[in-house]
């Protein structure tokens, strides 16, 4: 094992890991600490290069700082990025190896799950350090799979983002879903309830077409969900989904989805506000599975949890009322909110 720390910033630091052993090749990044402990997930993805996982590793980290505060949690961000081994590894031996590069961060740094993991490898973590969370629960405190209580929060700003630029509920709205993982597949299964119609896209036909038996959505190709008519786009799958080409093409008057870094550079804000499509920034409404994660490792119980994502809805509310009443885009207007919080102007509205 090989855990270097280096300064990127004055506020972020980068651990490398590496346990060839066990194919462990990983990053952690921790971006501010200036509210509480480095809180976010382990991403277990296929990237070409270390510094492309890296690279993907801070913003991401940047994210958990911006949304742990505008939730108002006493966490600072932070992320870890694994790449995935070619071939056959041993996926319990290199998720301890894992565990012990967390702990040995000494509560720096809090980690679950995100995209690629699981419960299970969240258990297998745990076997090697107490700063982790994600685990299974016994049903009265938080814990468990955290990415249904982010898709249940995306659903709640989608639905005050569809108040502030329709006037309306979402029943009856056509909603394009991008990616049909487990945050994404639960917040279709809302949207149907709620009277939404689907068009869906996923790079894994399986999990794209279970979805389409069971609640009648439309399926269109990956490369066509962001342009489809519909009057709401959800990005749900990796980042960067909106670029200056797709919201050129964009038909939705409404971007509101689980997926961090959504915005492929910070002018796409600006090139959606000139479209006036409504933009509800990743970090706000995707804050539910954080809110879990971070009740779970306080001993806090599930009404904790509820009570917090609820307070989603309003907060975007507020969030775009603010916006269009500044003519800015509610990226940069929630940026300054974050940003204010985090240096300690706005710590005790928090």
């Amino acid at each position: 094992m090989v855990a270097q720390v280096s300064r990127l910033t004055p506020a972020a630091e980068v651990v490398r890991l590496e346990d060839e052993a066990v194919g462990l090749d990983g990053v952690i990044v921790i971006h501010s600490t200036r509210l509480g402990p480095g809180a976010g997930g382990c991403r277990f993805w296929h990237y070409p290069d270390i510094a492309a996982a890296t690279t993907d590793a801070f913003r991401l980290a940047e994210g958990m700082s911006y949304k742990n505060a505008m939730a108002g949690l006493p966490f600072g961000g932070a992320k870890a990025v694994l790449r995935r081994p070619a071939g056959d590894f041993d996926r319990e031996a290199l998720f301890r190896a894992f565990g012990r590069a967390v702990a040995g961060l000494g509560g720096a740094y809090v980690t679950a799950e995100d995209v690629g993991t699981t419960v299970a490898d969240m258990h297998h973590v745990a076997e090697e350090t107490r700063h982790v969370a994600g685990l299974a629960s016994d049903g009265q405190r938080a814990g468990g799979d955290p990415s249904p209580w982010t898709a249940q929060g995306v659903f709640n700003a989608m639905e005050a983002g569809a108040r502030h630029a329709f006037g309306s509920s979402l029943k009856g709205m056509t909603v394009a879903v991008q990616g049909t993982g487990n945050v994404g597949a639960e917040l279709c299964r809302r949207l149907a309830d709620a009277g939404a119609e689907l068009v869906i896209a996923d790079v894994d036909p399986g999990r794209r077409d279970r979805l389409e038996k069971i609640l009648g959505a439309r399926v269109v190709e990956p490369d066509a969900i962001a342009s489809v008519e519909a009057d709401i786009f959800a990005p749900c799958a990796l980042g960067g989904a909106l670029t200056p080409a797709s919201v050129a093409a964009m038909k939705a008057k409404l971007v509101c989805g689980g997926a961090n870094n959504q915005l492929a550079s910070p002018e796409v804000a600006d090139l959606l506000l000139r479209r006036g499509i409504a933009y509800v920034p990743d970090y706000v409404a995707n804050a539910g599975g954080i809110v879990s994660v971070t009740a779970e490792y306080l001993g806090e119980n599930r009404a904790h949890v509820v009570a917090r994502v609820a307070q989603i809805g309003p907060r975007v509310a507020a969030l775009l009322e603010e916006a269009a009443s500044c003519r800015l885009s509610p990226a940069l207007v929630a940026d300054r909110m974050a940003e204010r919080i985090i240096t300690g102007v706005d710590r005790a509205a928090a």
